[in-house]
């Protein structure tokens, strides 16, 4: 006689992000269910189940300016990023180099890694100006 399947369960305390209220949500996942419990809005609902589905981060770092009035460019992504990528978006940002001038806005890396996000500047910065 077989065993019936055993499902595990899985049950996560989260602090919602999806809004300023900063709600406790306790999300409970048997099998493909999703449970969750708390919230003061609909929108802890879909941040419990993409957080344990697919958790995501806006990325923000800096890449390497060249020519411009500062060394660094701070940068971040359009979009959230795959959490399970993290690693692999950080080193890639080791490798890009902008040139001034750089506007606040303007899209550095398009497509990165694949993921369909783009990666824009967060500051403008102009040319370096010679020493008089």
């Amino acid at each position: 006689m077989k065993s019936p399947e055993i499902q595990s369960r899985e049950y996560r305390q989260l602090i919602c992000t999806a809004c300023p209220m900063g709600c406790t949500l306790e999300a409970e996942k048997e099998g493909d269910l999703i449970q969750v419990k708390g919230g003061r809005c609909q929108r802890g609902g879909k941040y419990a189940q993409d957080e344990i589905t697919n958790p995501r981060r806006v990325m923000t770092t800096t890449c390497v300016m060249e020519g411009g009035e500062l060394r660094r460019l701070p940068i971040r992504t359009t979009q959230p990023f795959p959490k399970n990528r993290m690693d692999d978006f950080m080193t890639f940002m080791t490798t890009v180099r902008v040139s001034a001038p750089v506007f606040c806005g303007d899209i550095i890396v398009s497509n990165v890694l694949g993921e369909g996000i783009d990666v824009i500047a967060t500051r403008t910065i102009r040319k370096k100006q010679p020493a008089p």
